[in-house]
């Protein structure tokens, strides 16, 4: 009942035309003004709710997790320098899904990185959507299919720093450079991250790797 209100809410929310949120961000970043950073907040809930659908959550999980997620893009509006040429969408969308992975692993609920999670705020293309290749063999496409469900329930456990410097680099095919940016790290310890990512997944899928 909560999440139909809440997406109720979501409908009505009429999106800014670039040239609206350009004057949003200067009047809130340059003159404080507090109704603007309102209505920024505001805009990006939709982003909040995109990321949340990634999991296949109950209601109840579903809303902690975008409770959680709004004070993530709270952060990153707070945080963002709309001078750096950097997307907003991107900038917030790491903030927000690292908000809510430390939540569900604060509380135990971490599960597989859903297949049909978006590849990108900015794409509906989903990993599902690209893994069917249509030249392949069914048989083929199943065990694809099934190695990257692997990897990505690998990725899921992995602590949320890396995970989201892994997402970036490799599922939303972000230039290290433009990661860095967004998620105020040194490119330096955005490859650290990356390094020390693939080494986990490595370790957690070696028993299964041997026996494939």
């Amino acid at each position: 009942m909560i999440l139909n209100q809440y997406l109720k809410e979501l409908k009505k929310i009429e999106l800014l035309t670039r040239e609206e949120e350009a004057n949003l961000w200067q009047e809130y970043k340059e003159k404080e003004n507090l109704e603007c950073r309102s209505k920024i907040i505001e805009n990006y809930q939709p982003l909040v709710f995109k990321v949340a659908s990634s999991w296949r959550l109950d209601e109840t999980r579903m809303m902690d997790i975008i409770q959680e997620g709004t004070v993530g893009l709270i952060e990153a509006v707070e945080k963002y320098d709309h001078k750096r040429g950097v997307a907003f969408s991107l900038y917030a969308t790491q903030r927000i899904r690292g908000r809510m992975l430390n939540y569900m692993e604060r509380e135990g609920k971490i599960g597989i990185v859903c297949i049909d999670s978006p590849l990108s705020s900015e794409q509906d293309i989903t990993l599902g959507d690209i893994l069917v290749d249509t030249k392949a063999g069914v048989s083929s496409q199943a065990e694809h299919n099934y190695l990257v469900a692997q990897v990505k329930n690998a990725m899921s456990r992995l602590p949320s720093n890396e995970h989201a410097v892994l997402s970036g680099v490799f599922l939303e095919d972000c230039e290290p450079k433009q990661l860095a940016e967004s998620l105020d790290m040194s490119i330096s310890h955005i490859y650290r991250l990356q390094k020390q990512g693939i080494k986990r997944i490595r370790g957690m899928l070696s028993r299964f790797m041997q026996n494939w």
